[in-house]
């Protein structure tokens, strides 16, 4: 619903309207007769409409604008009288004749505009005679409008250096005097509408100055633009003038405003040699003033002329420029005691910006600015501010992305002082920062004190800080991050065994700190990246005396066996053994049969004690055996030792058809390829017959429970192992053996009891045609394979 003030105020904007455009049309009707007597009288009436005082800064805008559209057709007129004959010099005096002040005003700048455009009179003295008669508008809205179109129609007439209205030596300073004072009215015009009302429209009077700022602001514009102002002219006389008035106005948002304004007109080389007047002016700004804002824009721009060209940072040296920036900063700092942490945070993040670009060597002066921001918060404990937190993670990924290089962070003694302040939750998200910065660049942390620095720093990913930070983490947010870290783990290396055993300890003696919930992420990464060293420092010792090689490895087996029964709080007893069972075989690959057969003696202990489930137990029996079957270091004894257990295992298993599928999957324990002294035929025999003797016992309870015999699938799975060893030339598998068992296989299958199952009807066709694929080979396969009917 429209208010009556703002009701009122579409009345007196359409009154003002109707009133311009009516003096307007009679205007235009006197210029197409050439009367301009009538042409000065209507177009003094229209500009009467501008004295209103009724209409907010938006509404006298548009009623502004209007009338400026007809003094744009009232100078082609004056141009068009003057080439007829007309002398400018009494049509200049003509207008001073118009009865109210602000009519004559306008006509008079309009008609200066095509004076000075005549060169009839040296511009300067025109413009300095129309500069002087505005100070009578001292009604803010309509004096700021006024000088607003003062400045435009005399913007392309300066007397500036190359332009064609160019006066005698001094010329340039004519321009800038001009351009200067009406800058200095117009801002003292602009301050004094905050002081006009009623204090309850304080914010009202904001918003509407806000919308003014443009008209203030082009001054400055109209000054970066004019050739003639060089380095020393703009040190001696235009900044010091225009800082004075920015000053001396002490309105929070002209000052924030104005600052701004010379940083974006002005050129960044002359801001480089006048940043000490620049930053003097600072700390004299209102204590409300966004100064953070201000400095920042200014450092960005000097970033950006810095990253220019190399030629230009001689520049920055000569003039001291980061000492310059950090001392003002300092400054602002204690001049605004209540300035908040946020924006502590944001000026010294544009300065450590600043210095990235311009002293990327000086590593000094990075550590410089954290321990500036790491002194600002002592004392304060854990930062809860959501803003300056963000701002602090911002501050310590700058390095990171400039550098590419985690070890430059590690070399800074106020960067883990300074993560200190972050709460949990943040710290754990810088965390992540510097994990994703090691793994985009590949970096390799090679020494135990990087490494123990790295996790210090990464201590809020890698162990229980606070309970509630981990709830509200999604899940698969929690095992993303947890792989980042495992990523990492396997990064970590370093050629020379005794400092690998030092960084193996130091992240043993993080990680292990990270309770249940990380541990199965972080272990084996750890178990995995150090028994690849024990690998290639065994390829490495071939020539080295026995009991020397395997000193450093039986060290690494020691740590690994500690860091796997630190599972023992998860529990993940799948997980340990899977970890003993490649830990015995890379003992294995090193020749080192005691420790081999101590992990293997820890993988049966925790499959008998712990791994109760029974698919948990079908899994583990098969992990065991296929290890196991790799293994070439054991002597008869421990290897009779652990394949009898092994077999023990796979009949105890609760289901009949895991049962014997463990125990033909034992068979490959006796017969393995490259080893000759692993070659026992009766063994395997004897392990497929009672494979058999279970699967024929598994269609006996089928048969008693279900009233059918099942499936003859393990049959068939036999049958192949069968034609395995008989292939490989095993002598106890004979073609008699494998016969019967295609007969039985064969009655099995028409039998009415059986029940029907295309899978394994297939996988049996498959099977006799791979028999019939070796009759057709020939040769000695052929003559071995033909002997069997299929």
């Amino acid at each position: 619903m429209i208010t009556n003030g703002v009701e009122d105020e579409e009345k007196w904007l359409a009154a003002g309207i109707a009133g311009l455009q009516q003096n307007a049309f009679y205007m235009h009707r006197a210029l197409d007769s050439n009367n301009l007597k009538d042409a000065l009288k209507y177009s003094a009436q229209m500009l009467s409409e501008l004295r209103t005082s009724k209409l907010s800064p938006h509404k006298y805008y548009e009623l502004y604008m209007r009338a400026f559209d007809e003094l744009r057709k009232l100078e082609i007129f004056f141009r068009e009288e003057t080439n007829r004959g007309c002398s400018i010099v009494e049509l200049y005096e003509l207008v001073q004749h118009a009865g109210n002040i602000l009519p004559r005003l306008y006509l008079l700048c309009t008609v200066g505009s095509v004076y000075i455009k005549s060169k009839e009179a040296p511009a300067k003295d025109i413009l300095k005679d129309l500069v002087e008669m505005c100070r009578s508008i001292q009604h803010p809205l309509r004096g700021l409008f006024l000088r607003s179109y003062l400045s435009q129609v005399s913007r392309d007439k300066l007397p500036d250096i190359g332009s064609e209205y160019e006066g005698d030596a001094d010329t340039v300073m004519d321009a800038v005097e001009f351009v200067l004072q009406n800058f200095t009215e117009m801002n003292k015009l602009w301050v004094r509408m905050q002081h006009q009302g009623h204090a309850r429209e304080k914010e009202k009077r904001e918003k509407e100055r806000s919308e003014l700022r443009d008209l203030v602001g082009k001054n400055l514009h109209v000054l970066g633009q004019i050739e003639g102002i060089d380095l020393d002219l703009y040190k001696d006389m235009v900044l010091p003038r225009v800082l004075e008035q920015v000053v001396n106005c002490k309105d929070e948002i002209a000052q924030g405003y104005l600052m701004d304004c010379i940083i974006q007109v002005f050129p960044d080389e002359y801001h480089l040699q006048t940043l000490e007047t620049l930053l003097g002016a600072c700390p004299q700004f209102q204590p409300s003033v966004d100064i953070k804002t201000v400095l920042a824009r200014l450092m960005e721009r000097l970033s950006n002329y810095a990253a220019l060209s190399a030629e230009v940072l001689p520049e920055f040296f000569q003039v001291e420029a980061f000492a310059k920036l950090n001392s003002a900063i300092g400054k602002v700092i204690e001049a605004q005691e209540d300035m908040p942490i946020a924006g502590v945070v944001t000026l010294y993040s544009s300065l450590l910006t600043f210095s990235l670009h311009v002293h990327p060597d000086r590593l000094d002066y990075v550590d410089q600015i954290l321990g500036a921001c790491v002194q600002k918060l002592s004392g304060k404990g854990k930062l809860k501010d959501n803003k300056a937190t963000k701002q602090i993670v911002a501050l310590l990924s700058a390095p990171l992305e400039k550098y590419k290089d985690i070890d430059t962070a590690l070399k800074l003694s106020n960067y883990p002082r300074l993560m200190e302040n972050l709460d949990d939750s943040t710290s754990k998200e810088m965390a992540n920062v510097l994990v994703q910065n090691i793994l985009k660049n590949k970096t390799c942390i090679s020494t135990a004190e990087k490494v123990e620095a790295l996790f210090e720093l990464m201590k809020a990913l890698i162990r229980d800080l606070d309970e509630g930070v981990d709830d509200e983490l999604d899940e698969d947010d929690f095992q993303e991050e947890q792989n980042s870290v495992a990523q990492l783990i396997q990064m970590l290396h370093n050629d020379d065994p005794e400092e690998m055993l030092k960084i193996i300890c130091a992240v043993k003696k993080h990680i292990l700190t990270g309770g249940p919930k990380r541990l199965p992420f972080t272990v084996p990464p750890l178990i995995f990246n150090s028994l690849k060293f024990v690998r290639r420092l065994h390829s490495h010792d071939e020539n080295v005396p026995e009991e020397e090689s395997s000193a450093m490895p039986k060290k690494f087996f020691q740590i690994l066996n500690q860091i796997i029964e630190a599972l023992s709080i998860v529990p993940v007893p799948e997980l340990a053994l899977k970890l003993y069972l490649e830990c015995a075989e890379a003992a294995n690959d090193s020749d080192i049969e005691p420790v081999a057969y101590e992990f293997f003696t820890q993988a049966y202990i925790l499959y008998e004690e712990e791994i109760s489930d029974s698919k948990a137990q079908v899994t583990a029996i098969h992990l065991i055996i296929g290890t196991l079957q790799r293994m070439h270091i054991f002597g008869v004894e421990n290897r009779d030792t652990l394949t009898h257990k092994a077999t023990g295992y796979s009949a105890k298993l609760l289901k009949k058809p895991d049962q014997c599928r463990a125990v033909y999957a034992c068979s490959h324990l006796f017969w393995v390829d490259d080893q000759d002294n692993i070659k026992d035929g009766e063994r395997v025999l004897l392990c497929l017959k009672r494979a058999l003797r279970i699967a024929n016992a598994a269609q006996q309870m089928s048969n008693a429970t279900r009233g059918s015999s099942g499936s003859v699938l393990l049959f068939i799975e036999i049958l192949n192992k069968y034609l395995y060893f008989f292939e490989k030339g095993v002598s106890q598998i004979n073609v008699a053996s494998v016969q019967s068992l295609i007969e039985l296989i064969t009655t099995e299958m028409q039998s009415e009891n059986t029940t029907a199952d295309p899978a394994a009807d297939a996988f049996f066709a498959s099977t006799l045609r791979y028999i019939q694929f070796q009759k057709d080979k020939g040769g000695a396969v052929g003559e071995k394979f033909e002997s069997i009917n299929s």
